[in-house]
Order: structure tokens, then sequence, then C-alpha cells
């Protein structure tokens, strides 16, 4: 506001408050800079929260974002979901799936609250009780480990 009214005297013929004029607009499009620049980090971060905790935030995390941030996750949710079921056939192709490259396709896990049961492709059904461990395949576990139902036993 203050630069408006400086160019509105300077045009009346004050030359002197151009260079300060200038200096507060350089200022001004610094820090518009900075915010877009974090407001862009932002989305970066959330974004990759997509990729580790699956399509359900935890509210921990939910809780410390905007409205118009969590409606941004949700849209890009639904525009992964659309793409993956898009590509890859019938099923379409879980691009979530393996975030690392696997060793092996079994890996041994231990549940670290209830979780019920839980159907593997074969058919069988497994139930999840807390402190329980079980050797399933890697790529059915990935997302309950990501969202601490299950965590990796390392021998």
């Amino acid at each position: 506001e203050r630069n408006q009214a400086d160019v509105s005297e300077a045009k009346s013929g004050r030359t002197d408050l151009i260079f300060l004029i200038r200096f507060r607009h350089c200022c001004l499009l610094r820090n518009q800079r900075c915010l877009l620049a974090y407001l862009y980090d932002r989305l970066l971060r959330i974004r990759a929260l997509r990729w580790e905790y699956g399509s359900v935030l935890p509210n921990t995390i939910q809780f410390h974002m905007s409205a118009e941030e969590v409606e941004w996750f949700n849209r890009y949710k639904k525009s992964l979901a659309t793409y993956m079921r898009s590509v890859g056939g019938e099923e379409g192709l879980d691009l979530t799936q393996d975030l690392k490259p696997p060793k092996s396709l079994y890996i041994e896990v231990r549940c670290l609250r209830d979780h019920g049961e839980f159907e593997i492709d074969d058919g069988t059904t497994i139930l999840l009780k807390k402190n329980s461990q079980h050797f399933l395949p890697r790529w059915k576990c990935e997302q309950l480990i990501r969202q601490g139902v299950l965590e990796h036993v390392l021998s």
C-alpha cells in the first residue's frame, strides 16, 4: 500500500522515491518466490506421503495439513488410482507395491496390533493378532508394514 502511494507521488514529480519503490517491489517479489518455493516443497512432501503411507493418511499427519492440502492429496490419490487401473491389464498395476526392489518374494513379519483376517491370493486366510509372526508374500504385506500394522522381522 505504501508502494502504491509512493508511485502516485512519483508520478506527480517526486523522483527521489523511485529507488525506494524499486527496493520495496524487489522485496515483495523475493517474498513471493520464497512463499511459492515453500508451498511447492509442501506439495512434493504431500505427494511423497501417498507413496509412503498409501491412500489413507494417519490422523497425526492429516491433523497438520490444511483443508486445501487434504483436498489436493485426495485428488492426487484418485488420479494415481485411475492411472494404475489403466495400466497392466484387467487388474491394473500397483505402482506403490515395491518402493525398493525386493531381495526375496516372501518375508517374515510380526503383527504389531490386532488387525483381523488377512487373505492371500491362494485363498488362505490368516488371522493377524498382536505379536504373531507369519511368513507372507512381500507384495501383500508391504502396505500393512507402511501403515504400522506389521513389522519386517530381520533374522
